[in-house]
């Protein structure tokens, strides 16, 4: 088994590098560290070893791209500020060895630690926020939704299920709809509580966050995976923002229709199912 991280960085400064000095110390022996500078200025990924450059294609596209130029039988993708402990990616390489299991996460706590800890997030309605889950039990449980801070996959089930949607913009609600998918295609979601991500939450993001691109990929994973009348809900509850004339813009130039029909046509479980297994009713 080998594993490939991949981590997708723009202007992250120092903090980049002590992730990826973190990444290699704790991780085995036979893995590699693909990082994906999607259009930095800060001159912070100078001096890495294996640095794919690309031009602020986004999220979901750098990980696709670093994905594409990894050779690892299982892939991690990490943001470029977390810390980890020795032994770390042992439980969740134990997980993913089950052929039903997509992906797999670990509970997530502030940089420094702190007693807060989420495990795994639920949409919280039709605007398609979410939220954080408490622990569940002290053994692997489901998630709908993990978080891509730090999160593991086959790179099977990845190249099966056609990776992060490519049609998502910069960043923001990429990991809910990775995760809606892979339970609709028959896939299940894993939380490994027994491990922790120290990850830095900020109040201001180095990734720009634009509010048409951010409501687009919200109505994206509506549009592509809700039957009509959840839709119907999304568009009544986000019509309410002063750029979703340019989100539905930006959504009707892509693909939409296509997309739509395609993951139709390739779902195994219905939305209903989704929302009926985590107990959303709206």
């Amino acid at each position: 088994m080998k594993i490939s991280v991949i981590v997708v960085t723009r202007n992250e400064g120092v903090e980049l590098r002590r992730t990826v000095e973190n990444l290699g110390d704790t991780l085995p022996a036979r893995c590699e560290i693909v990082i994906v500078d999607d259009a930095s200025t800060d001159g912070s990924t100078a001096g890495f070893r294996r640095v794919i450059q690309s031009p602020g294609i986004g999220v979901a596209r750098a990980r696709n791209l670093g994905a594409a130029q990894s050779k690892g039988d299982i892939l991690v993708f990490a943001d470029g500020h977390i810390r980890l402990d020795k032994f770390w990616w042992q439980p969740l390489a134990d997980i993913v060895e089950n052929r039903q299991v997509a992906a797999v996460a670990p509970g997530v706590t502030h940089l420094p630690a702190t007693r807060g800890c989420g495990f795994g997030l639920q949409l919280t309605g039709p605007d398609l926020d979410a939220y954080w889950l408490p622990r569940k039990a002290k053994t692997p449980f489901a998630a709908p939704i993990l978080p891509g801070c730090c999160l593991m996959m086959r790179r099977a089930a990845f190249e099966a299920t056609g990776g992060w949607d490519g049609g998502l913009l910069q960043r923001g609600g990429v990991d809910n709809e990775m995760s809606v998918r892979l339970w609709l295609l028959g896939y299940d979601l894993l939380i490994a509580p027994q491990v922790l991500v120290r990850h830095l939450f900020r109040d201001t993001s180095p990734y720009p966050v634009s509010w048409p691109q951010y409501l687009h990929n919200r109505l994206r994973l509506a549009f592509a995976h809700f039957s009509a009348p959840r839709l119907a809900k999304v568009v009544r509850a986000l019509h309410r923002h002063e750029a979703f004339g340019e989100a539905i813009a930006l959504l009707v130039a892509g693909d939409i229709s296509l997309r739509r029909r395609e993951m139709l046509a390739r779902r195994v479980r219905s939305d209903d199912w989704y929302f009926e297994r985590f107990g959303m009713r709206w």
